[in-house]
């Protein structure tokens, strides 16, 4: 199983905000996932950005590969990955 942390679109219409996710990466973008770390609103000013950097950590130890997105949110958070 491969197991990627990514964003999960949650919110209304005209509203969203996301939650960083660690989920399988055959589901779909708002499917099953294992586990929530965090979450994202880009809509504050400043985006609101909250990660759980232990846990982020304990799932790239693990195999996890982190989007696009959620590399960039990292560094914003100030969490180093190796």
């Amino acid at each position: 199983m491969a197991v990627v942390i990514r964003l999960r679109r949650m919110g209304t219409n005209k509203r969203p905000f996301n939650r960083v996710v660690v989920a399988d990466s055959r589901s779909s973008r708002d499917g099953r996932f294992l586990e929530g770390i965090g979450y994202y609103n880009p809509l504050t000013n400043p985006a609101q950005i909250k990660i759980d950097a232990e846990r982020a950590k304990h799932w790239v130890k693990a195999g996890a590969k982190p989007s696009v997105a959620v590399k960039n949110l990292f560094k914003k958070a100030g969490i180093k990955i190796e």
